[in-house]
């Protein structure tokens, strides 16, 4: 049984300047996923006596740092009723994350489709689908072990999300925007809640350092593939690429950050208290800073530009770029 990483892994961080050296990070990220990968159900003791799941459990209690967590109405509930509404937003994000790694994988997949013979993308492709499916398994687990009625995302949502795996066909450098406007805010959140020490029950810890190590590769892999491939786009597809992407971004930082419906619904929460919890500057703040890695990316890319900050702005996800680190970070996981 493989246990998971002692401390939160860091994505490969390398300027590409050719493509030997973006080769060199592809080759990097395959010989990651074969001397470190996890499986759903071999490497998670679900069955531990110690990774039993009660809803009731005080664990679960959303901490006084969180913003729902910290209004008076929730701290006003009984210890399992704030218990099972912080259970329930937990197991409503990773409903929302296997979800989004359905689509990721067929899109994926698609792109591998029309890969000619020899490159090396193609192997790391079906790897991080591989671990895709994983973490889709596991996620679905710890939702079925909630008991709860659990939906995830919207139904209209869900229906024109049936779109994405099909944005391969069109740009693939839209859609790998598209794979780390998914993968990079449940990332942040994930890194800043062990980081702060504010997961409190063993199985969400283990599921979450699982998921952040395997993570780390796949938005590696996205990044360098949009640092290799933007610079040779024609400027009409480059200015598409710059209208597109906030608007992605925008919408899905705010489905990945925004309250569930059902729960609210389920648990009566006032509207008052949820426009308290998530329509403030705080709010505002963490949804533009989920996205920082991919604005700053844009930025250094020349994908942004005035015309397009606009487009940021009004999805109130701008913000000044912060000066590029010129230090690479070690390799992933």
């Amino acid at each position: 049984m493989a246990k998971p990483p002692a401390e939160l892994a860091e994505e490969v961080r390398e300027t590409v300047r050719d493509r030997k050296s973006y080769l060199g990070v592809i080759d990097r990220l395959n010989k990651a996923s074969v001397d470190k990968h996890w499986e759903a159900y071999a490497d998670i003791p679900w069955d531990d006596p110690e990774f039993h799941m009660d809803p009731d459990d005080p664990r679960w209690v959303l901490p006084s740092v969180d913003r729902l967590g910290s209004t008076a109405w929730y701290q006003a509930q009984p210890v399992e009723i704030q218990a099972r509404i912080g259970l329930w937003r937990v197991a409503t994000a990773m409903k929302i994350g296997l979800q989004f790694e359905n689509l990721l994988k067929r899109g994926l997949l698609n792109y591998a489709y029309r890969l000619p013979n020899g490159r090396p993308e193609f192997r790391y492709v079906y790897h991080e689908t591989t671990e895709e499916c994983h973490h889709g398994m596991m996620f679905q687990e710890f939702v079925n072990r909630t008991g709860m009625p659990i939906k995830g995302m919207p139904r209209a949502l869900s229906a024109i999300a049936q779109l994405a795996p099909l944005i391969p066909l069109i740009s693939t450098e839209l859609f790998f925007v598209f794979v780390l406007g998914g993968e990079d805010p449940i990332d942040y959140v994930q890194r800043k809640s062990l980081k702060e020490g504010h997961i409190k029950h063993p199985l969400e810890e283990t599921i979450m350092k699982i998921h952040i190590a395997e993570e780390a590769r796949h938005i590696s892999f996205a990044r360098h593939y949009l640092k290799h491939r933007v610079p040779g786009m024609t400027r009409p597809r480059k200015r598409a690429l710059g209208v597109l992407t906030p608007i992605i971004l925008g919408a899905m930082a705010r489905i990945m950050l925004s309250p569930p419906g059902s729960m609210v619904r389920h648990f009566n929460i006032p509207r008052d208290v949820v426009r308290e919890a998530y329509k403030n500057e705080a709010a505002q703040e963490e949804i533009r800073n989920c996205v920082g890695k991919i604005r700053e990316l844009m930025n250094e890319l020349d994908v942004t530009t005035s015309a397009n900050k606009r487009i940021w702005s009004a999805f109130g996800i701008w913000d000044d770029p912060r000066a590029a680190k010129p230090t690479a970070r070690k390799a992933a996981a």
